[in-house]
């Protein structure tokens, strides 16, 4: 899905700078920036420090709300003792980006969810200081994860909810791109 925004962003003419996770896509349009990076950690930090100079930041990754505690650079070996992996927090990147939020910036995020989906993508929007927040739900066949199509909600900082048929990932992210140029003007 990020992929698809920062192509259909670049067809709108915006000068795009796509922070992109271990994936094996790469955008159509040549003019987006790619900035790999390979965790969790690294991708905060890009985000961080490239958001004080945009405009809009949308956050489509699905960043894992934990990480492991310790990470060994080396196999860890089967023996007789029971395995504890401890699990920390990762940084909210949408939650600190909207901290630093200025009055001209606006703010995307995205919220999967499988229950209470609509309450708790209005929370997510209020608490992090989105400016829209996408609806992905786990429920709906053909969307999320593993598929070109998506089905989507829009849900603006105003409680506008618009909600999308099931369509290609690219026409989701143009009618995303539609929302954010609606709200810049």
């Amino acid at each position: 899905m990020g992929i698809a925004l920062a192509d259909a962003a670049a067809q709108y003419g915006a000068d795009v700078e796509l922070v992109l996770g271990p994936v094996d896509a790469l955008p159509e349009n040549k003019s987006v920036k790619v900035i790999n990076v390979t965790s969790a950690e690294s991708m905060t930090n890009e985000c961080k420090g490239r958001f004080s100079k945009c405009d809009i930041a949308i956050l489509a990754a699905a960043v894992a709300d934990f990480t492991p505690e310790k990470v060994t650079g080396k196999k860890i070996k089967r023996g007789d003792n029971e395995l504890i992996i401890k699990l920390m927090p990762t940084p909210d990147i949408a939650a600190e980006l909207g901290k630093t939020k200025r009055a001209d910036q606006l703010l995307v995020g995205f919220a999967l969810e499988t229950d209470n989906e609509l309450e708790n993508a209005i929370s997510k929007l209020k608490r992090k200081n989105l400016d829209i927040i996408v609806l992905n739900s786990l429920k709906e066949k053909g969307a999320g994860f593993g598929f070109d199509t998506n089905r989507i909600t829009i849900i603006d900082r105003n409680n506008n909810i618009g909600k999308f048929e099931l369509k290609s990932k690219k026409e989701a992210a143009r009618d995303i791109i539609d929302k954010i140029v609606s709200m810049m003007t």
